[in-house]
């Protein structure tokens, strides 16, 4: 199918879709540093304007539109969390192109925490927005370990189908394909890749330095159990990566798993199955950032083929219809 991508960053979310097989004919985001890493990595089909300066006549005709619209003033990280966030209303601008365009389906991703917000309110808010627009709406929190990624990750997808469409039965969220080690024999999964595993084939930093974005923060390490300084488990999958802000705000680097240093922008990429080709432009300390903000392209991966066995639930439905 033909995708447009709003809030794309460096194109995490869209490097899965393609590799379900989909076609992402559009792109928007301002981040500079992500917008060249996308044209780089993926293609010359993004546009860094501001999406609220771009018509939706500017913006192709498509099958589906993705958005990780801002999630910062969503996140629980974020202790200064606000209902009227200005942040937390861009996703205005996903609704209004949604409305305008008419996708057969829509994806929204952001942080679990926006269910919580303003005591449920907000994602209800939100629900009724994308209701609005003609949508039937479902919405479910995922972990990204259950997909490959060796990263326990929940976020919060949400999943439109536009409401005069003929579908038999709704494929959501993604079938999962990894599992706690102690369920995947018996669920018939694999188990969650490690941290520990995924990044075993790196060099340390100073012998790879042929490798890109190897590079790591030197920031004292410190064991007190919070956020960016949490002991590593090299047997699970590893933490949240979290990136704290847009290109203006801090980063928060997660330990090496032999938590000797932290990580290099290279194992933080893989740590979110970025592929060791995909290079980040930028500073290291922009690269991290571009990363941590990045849909996993595995989870990507998982809603493009959710989207597959979608469309061709309509396609049956509407070939049963003409048989009939």
């Amino acid at each position: 199918m033909k995708i447009v991508s709003l809030f794309s960053g460096c194109g995490g979310l869209d490097l899965g879709l393609i590799q379900a097989g989909h076609e992402i004919i559009w792109a928007n985001d301002i981040f500079a540093d992500a917008v060249e890493t996308y044209r780089n990595n993926i293609a010359s089909h993004v546009d860094d304007k501001d999406i609220r300066e771009i018509p939706s006549s500017d913006i192709p005709d498509c099958d589906v539109i993705v958005g990780g619209f801002p999630c910062q003033g969503f996140s629980m990280a974020n202790m200064k969390r606000d209902v009227e966030d200005i942040r937390n209303k861009l996703y205005r601008q996903m609704v209004r192109v949604i409305k305008d365009k008419k996708p057969k389906f829509f994806i929204g991703e952001n942080v679990k925490g926006m269910a919580s917000l303003g005591k449920g309110e907000v994602l209800k808010k939100i629900i009724k927005d994308f209701e609005k627009a003609g949508y039937d709406v479902r919405w479910h929190v995922v972990n990204a370990a259950d997909y490959g990624v060796p990263q326990s990750r929940m976020r919060l997808i949400i999943f439109g189908v536009r409401k005069d469409i003929a579908i038999d039965e709704v494929f959501f969220p993604p079938e999962t394909t990894h599992t706690d080690p102690e369920k995947a024999k018996r669920l018939k999964k694999k188990p969650w890749l490690t941290i520990g595993r995924a990044l075993s084939h790196f060099p340390e930093p100073e012998d790879g330095s042929d490798i890109p974005n190897h590079e790591h923060s030197k920031y004292k390490l410190r064991f007190n159990g919070h956020l960016g300084h949490r002991r590593i488990d090299p047997n699970k999958p590893a933490p949240t990566v979290t990136g704290r802000g847009d290109e203006k705000g801090g980063v928060v680097v997660l330990h090496h798993p032999d938590n000797h240093r932290r990580m290099s922008a290279r194992e933080v990429a893989a740590t979110q199955s970025f592929p060791d080709s995909f290079v980040f432009e930028g500073t290291k300390t922009s690269a991290y950032r571009q990363i941590a903000n990045a849909v996993p392209p595995l989870l990507g991966r998982a809603l493009g083929i959710m989207l597959v066995e979608n469309e061709k639930n309509i396609s049956d439905t509407e070939s049963m219809k003409e048989a009939v």
